[in-house]
């Protein structure tokens, strides 16, 4: 099955999947003004990016990044439907993400996570470098300095494993 990752042309293909991504239970928390994000996807996602993962040319993941200042972004609503998880997307996803925010020129993302609900995750984004930097009620926040990408692999950083 071939897998690739492609910068959002159509709003309503990444909607439905963040709506998808929004009914995973106990994942509720994370959805604090959603309704008002997916009105305005562009507007939200503004100087950022959203990018689809594609089986097959299935759309069956996302991620997405959103501007913070000129240094700093946040990553947001990584997503793999259920039935295509296992098969490495979530690590192509995050490299895809990480590649378009250097892209960007920001030199530091940042996301939360409810280690509680998305475990799996969760563990995938320390292995891949990703440092904990606080914990509220169950949520992490973690960030990831961007260095250059040739800095990156010499200094043994994952480099699209």
């Amino acid at each position: 099955m071939g897998f690739e990752v492609r910068e959002c042309l159509d709003a309503d293909v990444i909607k439905e999947l963040f709506i998808e991504y929004s009914h995973i239970q106990g994942a509720e928390s994370c959805f604090v003004s959603f309704d008002n994000e997916l009105k305005d996807l562009a507007g939200f996602y503004k100087d950022g990016a959203m990018l689809i993962g594609y089986a097959d040319a299935m759309p069956v993941a996302c991620i997405a990044i959103r501007k913070i200042n000129n240094e700093k972004c946040e990553a947001k609503r990584l997503f793999i439907k259920s039935e295509f998880r296992g098969n490495g997307y979530a690590r192509k996803m995050l490299n895809a993400m990480l590649d378009k925010a250097r892209e960007l020129g920001f030199r530091e993302v940042t996301f939360t996570t409810k280690p509680s609900v998305m475990s799996i995750g969760y563990e995938l984004y320390k292995r891949m470098g990703f440092e904990e930097v606080s914990e509220k009620d169950g949520i992490v926040s973690m960030r990831m300095v961007l260095e250059n990408m040739d800095m990156h692999c010499a200094h043994g950083g994952n480099c699209h494993e």
